[in-house]
Formats: C-alpha cells, sequence, structure tokens
C-alpha cells in the first residue's frame, strides 16, 4: 500500500467560473462537511469541485492521502504530489444524489 503526504481531514474547495453551478455547490459543500468520521476508517480526504471554461459539467476531484479501491462512476485513480486522485463529471442530477456519491467516492476502501 502507497501512501502519500497527508491530506487535512475533510477540505472542501471550489473553483467557478460561472454562476451556473453555484448554489448547488453551496448545498454539497454543507453536506460533504457534514459528513461523520467513519469509525476504523482513515478519513484524509479533499474534495475539489470546479469548472471549465467552455464545460457546463461539474467537476468532482476526490483526493486521498491512501490508494482505495474502484467505485463504480469515477474515474481514476491517478497520482497526484497530493495523493491519489479521482475524478468524476455532473451534468446534472439532485444534489443529495451527487452527495451521496460524493460520499461514496470519500469513504472508498482502501486498496
Amino acid at each position: 500500500m502507497t501512501e502519500r503526504k497527508k491530506i487535512q481531514i475533510g477540505t472542501v474547495h471550489q473553483a467557478l467560473v460561472t454562476d451556473a453551478w453555484r448554489a448547488d455547490v453551496a448545498t454539497l459543500e454543507r453536506g460533504i462537511r457534514e459528513f461523520p468520521p467513519s469509525p476504523g476508517h482513515a478519513n484524509d480526504y479533499r474534495v475539489s469541485m470546479f469548472e471549465l471554461a467552455g464545460d457546463p459539467r461539474l467537476h468532482v476531484n476526490v483526493i486521498h492521502a491512501h490508494e482505495t479501491k474502484p467505485v463504480k462512476g469515477w474515474a481514476g485513480s491517478g497520482v497526484s504530489p497530493d495523493g491519489f486522485v479521482h475524478n468524476r463529471l455532473f451534468a446534472m442530477g439532485s444534489t443529495d444524489q451527487i452527495v451521496h456519491d460524493i460520499r461514496r467516492m470519500v469513504f472508498a476502501l482502501r486498496a
């Protein structure tokens, strides 16, 4: 099992270039910040939500300090200086469903 540098527990970051996702991202951030610690789980992750110019989808990265098992719907893992990155694009959907999908990736089992 490979370890990367320590990530601050439960960090959420956003970088939006339009207002299209602004209200949804505010709701998602509240939901993510309410994730409870999972017993026996190293709760070291960072969630980054962002837009790219010309792309109407919301991009979500979940970065862990440790490798995780794959989660359906998420691409990765890629390796970055901050850890192991999984990415997913959201074109639409309820914020409840998006938070659920993010939670599944945040609490993915270690590889």
